[in-house]
């Protein structure tokens, strides 16, 4: 699997970014995509994912902020965030969990006025 992650960069606090995630390779055995992060001082969280068949679950830190838009047409897995704060300055982890390995691509984003 391999996987094109794409959209960080610099918010504004309020404002939104949208993260995207181009899955491919081989693709059967996908069991779950979605985001993690990794902001300074705090561990890697997992802020938004889906298992197959499933409603996506967020982490409270970005419920009612964040929406993960799955399209499995396309291949993709995006993050809609808005309403950023500082707090969410971090690495953003691409995550796909496949019935064998877990898989990652990182992007960066910054919120600073």
């Amino acid at each position: 699997v391999q996987l094109q992650a794409s959209g960080g960069g610099v918010a504004q606090p309020g404002g939104s970014l949208r993260l995207s995630c181009s899955i491919s390779g081989s693709l059967f055995g996908i069991n779950a995509v979605g985001w993690h992060r990794r902001v300074p001082g705090k561990e890697r969280e997992m802020i938004a994912a889906v298992v197959k068949g499933n409603s996506p679950h967020y982490a409270d830190s970005v419920k009612g902020r964040f929406n993960l838009l799955r399209d499995e047409n396309k291949n993709t897995v995006d993050l809609q965030m808005n309403d950023l704060r500082p707090e969410d300055t971090g690495v953003y982890y691409c995550w796909v969990a496949t019935m064998w390995d877990n898989y990652g691509r990182e992007t960066q984003v910054t919120v600073s006025s």
